[in-house]
């Protein structure tokens, strides 16, 4: 039986099936840490404003992006203009199944299960073997986008990771799950043959995903 949760999820899927739509998405999620403007999105698209706020305001009524405001130009005061309505990406996650799965729960009974257990060690060896089977990828960004990260690279070289795959776990099971998020990605890097360059350390921060990929040093 399909739930009202279920239906929304739908509801919030079939609002990136319009071209201009995914692309408004896109832009704000590229903007990333930062919120975006409905002026920036409309300079990404090549569209309007109007047409840029009308879809961007459908993408927060199904849930999929947030909404705040502020002033870009710094200032207060009586004279500073209206504060700019600003977007973000939605915290919240939207996966559709047909008939309804269950796998989120799953995955957080055998969390628990392994906390429980005490078997992290055993978690961490077999994520850095599943991902040391990844084929050879010369492009660290391209292995990193085909397998659910969303990078970005910083000005320092250091590669932030605006998603988390496994975030909802993680939310309830930050160690156990970041662990292993940390050895799937060096596996990652290894399997791909760039661990003589690249390595993934634990660096947490709010927004992004807590492991980040940086280039090894060399004397």
């Amino acid at each position: 039986m399909t739930s009202p949760d279920h239906l929304d999820d739908l509801d919030a899927v079939t609002a990136l099936t319009d071209r201009v739509r995914r692309a408004a998405y896109r832009a704000v999620a590229d903007a990333a840490p930062d919120p975006a403007g409905r002026d920036e999105v409309a300079e990404a698209l090549g569209v309007g404003r109007t047409l840029a706020a009308f879809h961007l305001d459908k993408l927060v009524d199904a849930g999929l992006l947030e909404v705040s405001y502020s002033r870009r130009s710094g200032r207060s005061g009586p004279g500073a203009g209206r504060p700019a309505k600003l977007y973000r990406l939605s915290a919240a996650e939207h996966a559709v199944s047909v008939p309804p799965r269950a796998y989120r729960s799953a995955a957080e009974l055998l969390a628990e299960a392994l906390e429980r257990s005490g078997a992290e060690e055993t978690l961490y060896r077999v994520a850095e073997e599943h991902g040391r089977k990844a084929g050879p990828e010369p492009d660290v960004t391209a292995l990193l986008t085909g397998n659910g990260y969303e990078p970005v690279t910083r000005e320092d070289g250091r590669i932030e990771l605006r998603n988390c795959p496994y975030h909802r776990v993680a939310e309830q099971f930050p160690p156990l799950i970041c662990g292993m998020n940390l050895a799937m990605l060096n596996g990652l890097l290894e399997g791909a043959g760039l661990a003589g360059d690249w390595c993934a350390r634990m660096d947490p921060a709010p927004g992004r995903c807590c492991v980040t990929v940086s280039k090894n040093k060399t004397d």
